[in-house]
């Protein structure tokens, strides 16, 4: 499947003059999700967004497909069953990305912590249950003393510590998953592109006319459709308010910040969630990635630039601080920092950073009723009836989670679909919510009928394996390119990048052509992004087709010339496009390495 800048000249002539059944306006994976449900469904789907792909809000999360374990502790059953449920869907339909790993959980004897260690035993039996989860699993639960605990991590301060939990959760790469369901979206029939940006949503009789600038060539047409999607995620409220609709529950975008550090300065055996220690409802997480560790998030309101969100000062000074706490012996500072990244999350203005109201945790005695519950429920003894009612006297009667927690909504006006708020590992989910309201709108209003995919089932593009033997397809696409030579260890992380799309990859291998000061497998990679992944600018490659700007950053010097050298040959740009694309890339290296901030604190 060719998806490139050639491919983008026809997709704008198509987006010119076709009417289509649904025109999405957000290339996030809320966007992705739907465009990919849509186009498998048969419809004439169209996807376009200002930037490229993934590059809002979808590529700067915390890189995990997050079961939300801390919710139990509010109630939210529902939420966490939703979560953990949704995470093996989205593992079944992308099982080269998301990946299975132990969280460890530190638990401190502190004022408002967030578990005890009977809170977390209790949490986690219930967890496992909820994430069918086995006994016999690798990844079942464990819960170990302090002295138990130090073993694990040395480095972790010992003051207060009490105990570590040990559960399942995923780590993905969200740029990825995003790129994967346009990719199997476009195989499907939709039509895409990115730096095509929404002016105006009008009537044009039956139809709906969105009003577009193409903003690599400055020209401006519309694009009719017999219904439009809102997926813009943080621009949710700017959509309709060019579609001059009332916005219900106005967004309430709260910045969260990451920094990256290499892993012998915090070195980690797994990923690490525990409570700031500022005794401000915040919990932080620790990742290993590769030779890398990064540690986040914050979670403050934001009104600044949604386009380009930085990392401040006081980001910067509340993680160091955080992290310190937590890892006396490390001494962390900005000069430690090799990369780092700033997200906006598009949460509704009623909910928190996990679409949460605001709920207190319950008793340690509660917690246990709940897990009594939550038995009998699984044992057959009760229905899921009695579970909710049971909840519901528990919690003193508190709102349902279900209904709120989840932390996404979707309304229909007037030939408009809005999708706002919700999270990554919920994608799947409101993608497939946000159908049947497609599916229902098509029926009333122009008497079409609509099948829609089992998109439980559906995989994504470089998915298409068995989700139950992994690790053995991994192995298996590895081996084909070592044949090819590669060596083992690339080879193993080329497949996993790449998944079931790896022999496409080793086409390009195959051929043996490498481009000047670019190893063979460093120039199949760029020409693979730049043909099949839309890849139209260096930053496109560096930080979000691959994470070399993140967690490769060694690597930047030597490949930074010969990468834009390569693209403005294969993409013929003229002299002045390769400085203005050299410039964009080096601005923003830089700001994700800190520079500015590194130089004003030497001064």
């Amino acid at each position: 499947m060719q998806f490139n800048s050639e491919q983008r000249t026809q997709a704008v002539k198509t987006l010119k003059e076709t009417v289509f059944d649904v025109v999405i306006i957000g290339g996030g994976i809320t966007g992705a999700g739907i465009a990919l449900q849509a186009a498998a469904s048969g419809l004439k789907t169209a996807l376009i967004d200002m930037q490229d792909f993934s590059e809002g809000t979808s590529s700067r999360s915390t890189k995990l497909v997050h079961g939300g374990i801390r919710y139990l502790k509010t109630f939210d059953v529902d939420v966490v069953a939703d979560t953990v449920g949704e995470r093996a869907r989205v593992q079944k339909i992308a099982p080269h990305i998301p990946r299975p790993s132990h969280m460890m959980m530190p638990l401190y004897d502190e004022p408002e912590a967030t578990f005890t260690p009977m809170s977390a035993e209790i949490a986690m039996e219930i967890y496992d249950k909820l994430a069918a989860v086995s006994k016999d699993s690798p990844y079942v639960h464990k819960l170990l003393s302090a002295e138990e605990a130090n073993d694990y991590l040395p480095m972790l301060d010992q003051t207060g510590l009490v105990g570590l939990a040990i559960y399942l959760d995923f780590q993905n790469n969200d740029a990825r998953l995003t790129i994967e369901n346009i990719k199997q979206a476009v195989t499907d029939g939709a039509v895409v592109a990115s730096h095509i940006k929404a002016k105006k949503i009008s009537d044009g009789g039956a139809f709906k006319q969105v009003q577009v600038n193409d903003d690599l060539h400055d020209e401006t047409f519309d694009i009719t459709g017999k219904l439009v999607i809102n997926a813009a995620g943080p621009w949710h409220d700017r959509v309709t308010e060019i579609a001059d609709e009332p916005t219900t529950d106005a967004m309430r975008p709260t910045k969260g910040v990451h920094l990256v550090v290499k892993k012998d300065r915090l070195p980690v055996p797994n990923t690490l969630y525990f409570d700031s220690g500022f005794h401000d409802g915040r919990m932080l997480f620790v990742i290993p990635r590769a030779d890398k560790t990064y540690f986040g998030t914050t979670d403050t309101d934001y009104t600044g630039d949604y386009a380009h969100p930085k990392v401040e000062q006081p980001d910067v000074d509340y993680l160091l601080t955080a992290i310190n706490r937590r890892f006396p012996k490390a001494k962390i500072t900005l000069d430690d920092v090799q990369a780092s990244w700033a997200g906006i999350r598009p949460l509704i203005g009623t909910g928190d950073y996990n679409g949460n109201t605001t709920k207190k945790a319950v008793s340690d005695d509660i917690l246990h009723a709940l897990d009594t519950t939550i038995n009998q429920y699984f044992d057959h003894e009760i229905d899921r009836k009695t579970v909710n009612q049971a909840l519901q006297d528990l919690s003193g009667g508190a709102k349902s989670a279900s209904s709120v927690s989840r932390g996404y909504k979707i309304e229909v006006e007037n030939g408009i679909i809005n999708v706002s708020g919700g999270k990554l590992t919920d994608y799947r989910l409101m993608a497939s919510d946000t159908m049947k309201f497609v599916a229902e709108a098509l029926s009333d209003e122009f008497n079409q009928a609509v099948t829609l995919i089992d998109s439980t089932n559906y995989p994504v593009s470089g998915g298409h394996f068995n989700p139950n033997q992994v690790d053995a397809e991994i192995n298996r696409y590895a081996e084909q390119l070592e044949s090819l030579g590669v060596l083992e260890t690339e080879a193993l992380e080329l497949a996993n990048l790449y998944g079931s799309n790896t022999p496409e990859l080793a086409k390009y291998i195959a051929t043996g052509v490498s481009a000047p000061h670019l190893s063979i497998t460093e120039t199949s990679m760029l020409h693979y992004a730049i043909e099949h992944e839309f890849v139209l600018r260096p930053i496109d490659f560096f930080l979000r087709r691959t994470n070399y700007l993140l967690f490769k950053s060694e690597d930047l010097q030597r490949l930074e010339d010969p990468v834009i050298e390569e693209m403005s040959k294969c993409l013929t740009w003229s002299p002045e496009t390769k400085a203005i694309m050299r410039d964009e890339y080096i601005q923003l290296r830089d700001e994700t390495q800190l520079k500015t901030l590194k130089e004003e604190a030497e001064r």
